[in-house]
């Protein structure tokens, strides 16, 4: 829960510190401006809080590592759901007002997240998870549009030590391999989701686990 808050907060206060030239700029999304993700953040943070006050009664049916759907297709951008975002980005007209609607809603979100009782029993996209674990989930969400965001901003803080740390683990657990020692937490969270190709070096250090990589999260 504690990385939630932090890989939140560390996210919103980098967009908030954006110039409106930046919102320009191409981001680590296939086909997305850093506008076009700054509303997929919205988007996400309307998905947290509704996530939030749906309970359900039934046992878990997913956790952190199961909440993902892994794929090795990488997005292009012209997924209809990805070209809706670009759309509803554009209506904004004035980052200001994306700013803004982010900042609001998006610290509802992390009041809610905070005050989530972990064991409570959600419900999202037809599965059953505790907040805990929906929540845990989120850290790595946020920790790669965070690596996204910053991608071609120059100057731009990236995400905390702890949320880097802490995505890395989650990815590792997922992909049920650990990877090498030598790979800093962003690089193995770049590599390991198809964010940048890994070097020949690279690919020989990951050994078997190369075989499984990118690991696209959806």
């Amino acid at each position: 829960m504690d990385l939630f808050s932090s890989s939140w907060t560390a996210l919103l206060t980098a967009v908030a510190g954006l110039a409106d030239e930046d919102f320009e700029r191409p981001s680590g999304c296939a086909g997305w401006l850093v506008r076009d993700l700054v509303c997929h953040l919205v988007i996400d943070a309307q998905d947290v809080l509704i996530t939030l006050v749906t309970p359900a009664d039934t046992e878990p049916t997913r956790d952190a590592v199961t909440y993902w759907a892994v794929t090795r297709t990488r997005p292009t951008g012209d997924d209809p759901l990805d070209a809706l975002i670009v759309r509803l980005a554009a209506a904004y007209e004035e980052p200001s007002l994306l700013k803004f609607h982010l900042d609001d809603v998006g610290s509802a979100a992390g009041r809610a997240a905070r005050l989530a009782d972990p064991g409570l029993r959600v419900s999202t996209q037809d599965e059953v998870l505790t907040a805990g674990d929906y929540l845990s989930a989120f850290v790595l969400e946020w920790t790669l549009h965070h690596l996204d965001l910053v991608a071609r901003v120059p100057g731009a803080a990236g995400p905390p030590a702890e949320t880097l740390a802490g995505a890395r683990e989650l990815l590792e657990k997922i992909a049920g391999a650990a990877f090498p020692e030598s790979f800093s937490d962003r690089d193995a969270l770049l590599v390991g989701t198809g964010r940048r190709a890994p070097t020949d070096e690279e690919k020989a250090q990951l050994g078997a686990l190369s075989a499984k990589l990118p690991m696209v999260l959806g």
